[in-house]
């Protein structure tokens, strides 16, 4: 094994990452180590290297997602699982993917279908588990209405989740095309919220908390509000009239209040769901790929472009 490895290591005086040599890290008795192949970038990741909400120190190391092969093991793991291509989503708190090679917790990794590439796999662990959970938020019920606002990489799952679900689904977007509508089975697009001309069981908002807390007046009585980006604070609605179900989604809570439980069924789930990828049940856009050392483009990229998820290979 190598002892020294290439990192993206963050520097909190600048707000920035630059490229360094570390250690490999030692592994806990129950991780093991992940050599990245593909390193996936999400908004969280430059939002926390721009704002350290965590207060990271000198050296830390950011990024959620990535997917490689396992190279070695800790002490409780089983060698057998040396070779297997996985793909992870870390906790912000601890190091992560921005770098050669990541400590997993064995059970937060997810197996990949043989045939997945390593780029792709590292752009879905974020998007889609996200989009999962806020699926599961609501009770099934087919042929209920439900409006979703803003059409992103997670909320295109959502709404494709939904619609296999049963759930007849309307947008709110201004760039959907007719031909996206349709592959995603989408009946109805609205081009902005005036426009929205009956009420829902259920909306989803990947704006922010403001946008959702407007979407509330066209929820029916006893229906859901999942906001996906921050939550809605305090009920739009009065006590004891719609009764709204108010709901928020951050992934990373299971690093910090998840039990084994939670992430056997997560990791279980996301396993399912990188499978109906490979079978073309769920539609993902191809992600933009960037080498390693410009991870700084890659960064930018992500800011600044429409596209949710790029990576780094």
């Amino acid at each position: 094994m190598r002892t020294q490895h290439k990192v993206w290591a963050y520097q909190p005086e600048h707000y920035d990452v630059s490229l360094a040599e570390q250690s490999v890290p030692s592994l806990e008795p129950n991780q093991v180590l992940v050599a990245n192949k593909a390193i996936g970038i999400n908004p969280v990741d430059w939002k926390f290297i721009q704002a350290n909400p965590l207060t990271w120190q000198e050296g830390h190391i950011a990024g959620v997602d990535g997917a490689g092969v396992i190279v070695d093991v800790g002490e409780d793991v089983d060698q057998a699982w040396i070779g297997t291509p996985v793909a992870y989503h870390a906790a912000l708190a601890r190091h992560g993917s921005f770098a050669e090679h990541t400590p997993v917790y064995l059970n937060r990794l997810m197996k990949l279908p043989k045939t997945m590439a390593f780029s792709l796999a590292a752009a879905l662990p974020c998007p889609i588990l996200t989009a999962w959970q806020a699926v599961e938020k609501i009770p099934v019920k087919p042929t209920r209405n439900v409006l979703i606002s803003g059409l992103g990489a997670v909320t295109k799952l959502v709404t494709q989740l939904l619609v296999q679900r049963g759930f007849v689904v309307d947008v709110i977007s201004k760039s959907c095309s007719a031909e996206l509508a349709e592959k995603l089975g989408i009946r109805k697009v609205y081009r902005q919220l005036n426009d929205v001309d009956q009420h829902y069981f259920a909306a989803y908002d990947a704006v922010g908390p403001d946008n959702a807390a407007e979407l509330v007046p066209y929820i029916k009585a006893n229906g859901h509000v999942v906001c996906i980006q921050g939550r809605v604070e305090t009920p739009i609605d009065a006590p004891f009239t719609k009764t709204i179900s108010y709901h928020e989604i951050a992934l990373g809570a299971l690093h910090s209040f998840g039990d084994e439980q939670d992430w056997l069924e997560l990791m279980n789930d996301g396993e399912v769901l990188f499978n109906h990828v490979i079978e073309h049940k769920l539609v993902v856009e191809s992600p933009t790929e960037f080498h390693f050392d410009d991870m700084r483009t890659a960064l930018k990229h992500s800011e600044t472009s429409k596209q949710k998820s790029v990576v780094v290979v």
